[in-house]
């Protein structure tokens, strides 16, 4: 299996977990900075990988996207060990060059190089599929002195039930802005462009109640209190494990002063359940990500996301509210089917159901969906799709890193829809009113006391008012305004109302940045300056998967 060295039962593992590509909607730096932190969320998946690793073995964490990685950093590693998505693709390579340089052997696993094995060739170890099934087979080779391999998990076949608790302990959690957990992994959905269930499967795999309870109690004795993220690709993918667990959570929280507030990811028929909704309330969730993607029934049906399309988006959405969470939610363009009119029928669904927080974006050929091996079928898939370019680090990324593929619309049309859709959902106005709407309609139980707030999240609101009268002047008065109407109607919503007017201080900037770098393609497109690359070629489709082959939890040389 490739270099040996002498075995030894101690290691010392320097666990790095890249930069995400920046800036992004995703990555708040202005909201960060309000709130005193780094980045929003911590690393979730290597801080469980390091829980799995022998308890002889040494670990620090750095987080690239909180803290510099140094060369003493990596002089003192045994061994590096990475991971990462596709957004963090430029950074890993980086993280395994760097690492290669000082001479130490580098590990990398996570979804990127499970779905691209081949992009990260120059990695010592690759570690494919979900960790629990290869992580006793990987620290085997390792302690025989194996310094090079590659290891494959069965896919779908790890058991949840026996991932031990992340290594919270890790975190300096004054650098998030929330924190992570996981209860289920997998999606029952076919979603053609999704890779969750090409990764995780179709069937949602649930910790126990005691387990799941044992890890919040975990954050809870480190000290950590405020929000917490179910990171679920969908959280109700199994309402029958769901209902059992959300009552012992409830409880719970109940015995400790509900000292957390959830968020999470679902599909809309959440909205479905009056049961559902009542138990996620009564344990404190506040929000949810739902992926609507598009308003267009026929868009709907040809991503196979059929259930968006049995029921009334905006009534959905209302009932959410009306169970008391606030909603964000997932669009975007570039499908086949879309009419030339989607850019209108997509905000008047957004507006329509009142969702501030609309994270609209190009369609994306990922690694291993469905979506990319018709395309590649079909001749229309560009080379090249399983990178992301390592100078795709500023906005332009959304105007060039997106439709990977020849469209079947026009691709001006598909770039001038998206600048239309993101100029006026984000225009201050459009906005504030739909954060104001959601302020009278959460229904949430009556505030103790006059101020619905505690003095830390005051504090907090007063902070936000300065920043915006500093940077901002120009939304300080639909600031105040949207403020005022929810504490004069529904003042149990304030803080939630808050929360939502903070993201716009990146997301109101940013979309206009992003506008502006999609009409600058826009003109290299009509001067002609803009060329596609070459096609992956439709034989392609009928080729084996990189490593498709290797054997389930095997080294291999």
């Amino acid at each position: 299996m490739g270099t040996s060295a002498a075995p030894s039962s101690a290691c010392r593992v320097l666990l790095v977990y890249p930069r995400f590509v920046a800036p992004s909607f995703w990555n708040f730096p202005a909201v960060c900075e309000l709130a005193g932190a780094r980045y929003p969320t911590a690393p979730l998946g290597l801080i469980t990988v390091a829980a799995m690793l022998p308890a002889s073995w040494d670990l620090r964490l750095i987080d690239r996207n909180v803290e510099d990685l140094t060369p003493a950093d990596i002089d003192w590693a045994d061994l590096v060990l990475t991971t990462g998505m596709l957004p963090q693709q430029p950074d890993t390579l980086e993280v395994i060059e760097l690492v290669r340089r000082h001479g130490k052997p580098v590990a990398v696993g996570g979804p990127d190089v499970t779905s691209s094995p081949d992009v990260y060739a120059q990695a010592d170890f690759r570690v494919l599929g979900e960790a629990e099934l290869v992580i006793d087979a990987f620290v085997g080779a390792w302690h025989a002195g194996q310094r090079q391999g590659l290891f494959e998990a069965e896919k779908f076949k790890a058991d949840v039930t026996r991932t031990p608790i992340p290594r919270f302990d890790l975190l300096d959690f004054k650098n998030y802005l929330f924190v992570g957990v996981q209860y289920s992994r997998g999606c029952p959905y076919t979603c053609e462009f999704c890779d969750i269930i090409e990764l995780y499967g179709r069937v949602p795999r649930t910790k126990t109640n005691e387990q799941m309870l044992a890890e919040i109690e975990a954050l809870y004795n480190l000290g950590y209190r405020g929000h917490l993220d179910f990171v679920d690709d969908n959280f109700v993918g199994n309402k029958k494990a769901i209902k059992r667990f959300l009552p012992a959570l409830t409880q719970w929280q109940r015995e400790h002063g509900y000292p957390f507030e959830f968020t999470t990811e679902a599909s809309i028929n959440l909205a479905d359940d009056d049961q559902l909704l009542q138990l996620m309330r009564a344990a404190n969730f506040i929000g949810v990500f739902i992926g609507i993607e598009s308003p267009d029934t026929d868009t709907l049906v040809s991503m196979q996301k059929k259930q968006n399309t049995r029921r009334s988006l905006a009534a959905s959405v209302h009932k959410i509210y009306a169970a008391g969470m606030f909603v964000t939610a997932g669009f975007i363009l570039g499908f086949d089917s879309e009419k030339s009119s989607v850019a209108e029928g997509m905000v008047a669904s957004i507006e329509q159901t009142a969702i501030p927080v609309c994270m609209v974006g190009l369609l994306h050929a990922l690694p291993g969906t469905q979506l990319t091996r018709r395309l590649t079928r079909e001749g229309r898939l560009f080379a090249g799709n399983r990178t992301w370019t390592r100078t795709a680090r500023r906005a332009d990324w959304y105007a060039e890193g997106g439709l990977n593929f020849d469209t079947a619309r026009p691709r001006r049309d598909i770039l001038a829809d998206y600048v239309q859709v993101l100029e006026r959902i984000y225009h201050p106005d459009a906005y504030f009113a739909r954060v104001k709407h959601v302020g009278r309609h959460l229904r949430l139980p009556p505030p103790e006391g006059f101020l619905p707030l505690t003095p830390g999240e005051l504090f907090m609101a007063l902070g936000l008012s300065w920043y915006l009268l500093r940077q901002q002047p120009r939304l300080i008065g639909r600031f105040w305004a949207t403020a005022r109407d929810c504490f004069v109607h529904n003042p149990a919503a304030l803080k939630s109302v808050l929360m939502l007017m903070a993201l716009y201080i990146h997301l109101g900037p940013f979309a206009a940045t992003v506008a502006q770098a999609l009409k600058t393609q826009i003109a290299r497109l009509d001067e002609g300056a803009w060329q596609p690359p070459p096609r992956v070629p439709a034989s392609a489709a009928f080729a084996p998967e990189p490593h498709a082959a290797a054997a389930p939890a095997k080294a291999a040389s």
